[in-house]
């Protein structure tokens, strides 16, 4: 216990947990994203596309709870990263939260009316509200990587003066941004291999065929443009990792190849973008060979990868500035206080386990494959 209320090793569990929340969205919740995304492309015909939308109706809402744990996690755990995010980030996390509005009145009213314009608008909509967050998320991640525009005053006030949206579309963003999105439309296909049937399962192979490779090569290609073109940050001098929440008592160098220290520092790191890039592969041999469900591992193995590559080239850094790389925030100068991150963290221990039984149970009790049989003797009880 004298362990868990340290004031280092409880800033380090709240990283983990933070990792371990952002990595539980992008694997529970991005299927659910990736079929929405490519639903125009595996399914043709409505009942085509009933039967991919039937297959994440009953779990899209369940796997929405990992969005609302990270996001509680960021506010209650580092309250700086969510002030600054909502500064920097305004503009698109609005428009992931429109996007995220429309998809669950997209799942609710596309079979209120059986008329094909009504059904094609929803279906539509279905398809931007799986786009724009799994493109946007990974826009975000780039933009952190290259550090972003905002400064901290003596008063610990925090001033973002980025110019908005457009800012943030830059090549390593939108590159960042096309790593996310064809990560999640593979692990969609995945997931629809695993849950579909008939045409649709088909063509969720084909579309797996090319977003696996492609996924591997726009995130070998963005780590050697890293490594290369974009400098990182390093904390120099003394510096305590119990002291107080205050990003103003540390310094801050910006030099080339920085994000690549950690690597030479922990050579076990390296795991992480090897899981990055045999994950999507190894999922691809395995639903060809006739094993989706272990290709459904192996992507979210991927998915695993990926993001912990992120996440342990910045460390301990959280949100570097561009402007001022002094105030950027790290893990051991942006949190909360010790007392609030113990009470979070017995809270977590307690309630964590009951969502991934919760999440278990539901899975277990749907599954099975939909087929378009199903769709067509029980047309009102299906989305």
């Amino acid at each position: 216990m004298e362990i868990l209320t340290d004031y280092t090793i409880l800033r380090l569990i709240w990283w983990l947990f933070l990792g371990v929340l952002l990595i539980g969205f992008a694997i529970m919740d991005g299927f659910d994203l990736g079929v929405a995304a490519q639903l125009p492309f595996v399914a043709r015909t409505d009942v085509e596309r009933r039967v991919a939308i039937n297959t994440i109706g009953p779990v899209w809402d369940g796997n929405q709870v990992w969005l609302i744990l990270g996001g509680g996690a960021i506010f209650a755990a580092w309250p700086a990263i969510y002030a600054a995010a909502f500064s920097g980030f305004y503009i698109a996390l609005f428009l992931v939260l429109a996007a995220l509005i429309i998809r669950p009145v997209g799942f609710e009213f596309r079979n209120k009316i059986a008329h094909p314009t009504w059904r094609a608008f929803w279906d539509w909509a279905l398809t931007i509200g799986g786009l724009v967050p799994s493109l946007v998320f990974g826009v975000a991640f780039g933009n952190l990587l290259q550090g972003v525009p905002f400064r901290i005053d003596p008063e610990m006030r925090i001033f973002y003066e980025g110019t908005g949206l457009f800012e943030l579309l830059n090549p390593f963003g939108l590159l960042a941004g096309l790593v996310s999105l064809t990560m999640l439309l593979a692990h969609g296909a995945v997931y629809l291999s695993v849950k579909a049937d008939g045409p649709v399962r088909e063509r969720a192979a084909k579309v797996l065929t090319v977003t696996a490779p492609l996924c591997v090569l726009l995130f070998v290609l963005a780590g050697v443009w890293l490594s290369l073109g974009i400098p990182g940050y390093v904390i120099t001098g003394e510096f305590l990792t119990n002291g107080p929440s205050n990003p103003l008592f540390k310094a801050v160098t910006v030099t080339d190849g920085a994000w690549l220290t950690n690597y030479a520092a922990y050579p076990w790191m390296i795991a992480a973008p090897v899981l990055g890039i045999a994950g999507p592969l190894l999922a691809l041999m395995l639903v060809r060979l006739g094993r989706p469900g272990l290709g459904f591992v192996a992507s979210g193995t991927g998915v695993l990868g990926i993001i912990s590559t992120a996440g342990v080239s910045m460390f301990p850094f959280l949100m570097p500035s561009s402007i001022d790389p002094v105030s950027s925030l790290t893990v051991w100068d942006a949190s909360s206080s010790q007392r609030t991150l113990f009470i979070m963290l017995i809270c977590t221990l307690i309630f964590l386990p009951i969502v991934l039984s919760y999440t278990g149970f539901v899975f277990r009790v749907l599954r099975g494959r939909v087929t378009a049989q199903d769709i067509e003797t029980n047309p009102t009880g299906h989305y």
